[in-house]
């Protein structure tokens, strides 16, 4: 099926900016998603021109995804990278490319912001695979906070700052497969740019006035 073009993506409604909005009010939001187009980087090969579109961009949207472990122990290393550009979202299957030095160089360039949420677990997670140094990571749901806004995960911010509902339907499927569904690909990807969107429309918000 062909990507639609820039000028064919539906732009987001206007923000809600609710302080806070319930599970139940979520529900009743349109549904929204990435719609663009999603670059899958499986080979060693496909790095370079994945990372020459992703370091010439001074914002990304940023998460991770790990295989859900259902037994009491068990862990798994992080399986998927997300990061977001305006126009492309790239998902780096890690057990394929591993984090190459010049991936590295871009998650500790200060001059890219990466926003993401909970962030603490996924840069943790990542750093277990290959120690480096996180620079430019803004937390939204920290950021959220300053504004007075009081969801704090990514599909609530989705709703009180965006006014969109964001699926979590694939959240517990496998994301160690070597083929990704479309399904997966684009929860992925849709949790990478609506970090990228939020970041946007939380920077053009005042802060709290502090009692």
């Amino acid at each position: 099926m062909p990507e639609p073009s820039a000028a064919d993506r539906q732009p987001l409604p206007p923000p809600a900016m609710a302080a806070r909005i319930s599970k139940e009010d979520i529900n009743l939001l349109p549904l929204g998603s990435w719609e663009g187009p999603v670059v899958v980087v499986q080979r060693v090969d496909d790095l370079e021109p994945a990372l020459a579109r992703l370091t010439s961009a001074d914002l990304l949207g940023f998460d991770t995804e790990t295989r859900p472990a259902f037994r009491k122990g068990q862990s798994f290393p992080p399986s998927l990278l997300q990061l977001a550009t305006a126009d492309e979202v790239f998902l780096f299957q890690l057990r394929h490319v591993g984090l190459p030095g010049a991936l590295l160089r871009l998650l500790g360039d200060p001059a890219v912001v990466k926003a993401g949420v909970g962030l603490d677990f996924d840069l943790k997670s990542l750093q277990d695979l290959r120690p480096f140094q996180p620079r430019g990571f803004v937390d939204l749901a920290r950021v959220a906070r300053q504004k007075g806004i009081r969801n704090n995960g990514l599909r609530g911010l989705a709703a009180a700052v965006c006014g969109i509902r964001i699926s979590k339907s694939a959240r517990t499927t496998n994301w160690a497969n070597d083929l990704l569904t479309p399904q997966q690909i684009r929860y992925a990807a849709t949790d990478a740019w609506i970090g990228r969107e939020l970041f946007l429309r939380l920077d053009s918000l005042p802060d709290r006035p502090r009692d």
